[in-house]
């Protein structure tokens, strides 16, 4: 069986007969460092308990398994959001065709390939691939892409925190594509009543766009508000 195993699909059968469940502790609880928890593995239950309790997994090489939750921590509210005057023109423009979750498992592996400048390697691994796939065939992950014709040339993914999104990678081989993806997502999480999205660490193109950080006790504070909505950000409307 692979990490995303679901054959115990109710909580209390897991907690009684699979001894690889990972028992989170709080974040509040760890205030002096960014890593929560080390060890385990990818099982779907540890990882929709881990994005409930505002903890992700982050792989290092040559570590077991690290499970973060920073001090700081990213978010795009969208009342905030900055679009700069190209982006939009270009918006306008349309230049790809956008969809979300046409094809996760090639967005996924696009952001793990693609080449970065200022990173080596990647820490989208073969195990955390086979995770989160299995993560968006169960319904809690999920992929915007960016076509030129029929040719993938952008796109992002992330998980469904239980009514709240934390976004996780993105990947562009045509100017703004992933941009113009991201922007899609937002308008999506706007429609379905979501007014922020997590982007979990700051980077320059995230603070042109308006992100700010918060503290991890105002994070978690703003997810567990926004689980309580119990928002439908992707299932059919009811």
């Amino acid at each position: 069986m692979s990490e995303t195993d679901t054959s115990y699909r109710h909580p209390a059968e897991f907690f009684k007969r699979d001894v690889n469940l990972i028992r989170f502790p709080d974040p509040r609880d760890a205030p002096y460092g960014d890593i929560i928890a080390v060890g385990g593995n990818l099982h779907t239950f540890n990882l929709l308990r881990a994005y409930a309790q505002g903890i992700f997994p982050w792989p290092i090489e040559g570590w077991p398994l690290t499970w973060f939750s920073p001090q700081e921590r990213a978010i795009i509210e969208f009342k905030d959001l900055k679009i700069p005057r190209s982006l939009s023109k270009e918006r306008r423009r349309a230049p790809y065709r956008i969809t979300i979750d046409e094809a996760f498992s090639d967005v996924i592996h696009a952001c793990a390939h693609v080449k970065r400048p200022d990173e080596q390697g990647t820490w989208i691994t073969p195990q955390m691939f086979r995770a989160y796939c299995g993560l968006h065939e169960l319904g809690h992950a999920h992929s915007v892409e960016a076509w030129e014709g029929e040719t993938l040339v952008g796109g992002l993914y992330g998980v469904d925190a239980g009514g709240a999104f934390a976004g996780e990678s993105m990947f562009y081989l045509r100017p703004n594509a992933s941009k113009l993806a991201l922007l899609l997502l937002i308008e999506h999480l706007q429609q379905r009543g979501l007014d922020w999205l997590d982007i979990q660490v700051m980077t320059p193109h995230m603070e042109a766009l308006g992100a700010r950080n918060l503290t991890r006790n105002e994070f978690l504070d703003k997810l567990a508000a926004a689980r309580a909505r119990n928002l439908n950000l992707f299932g059919a409307k009811s």
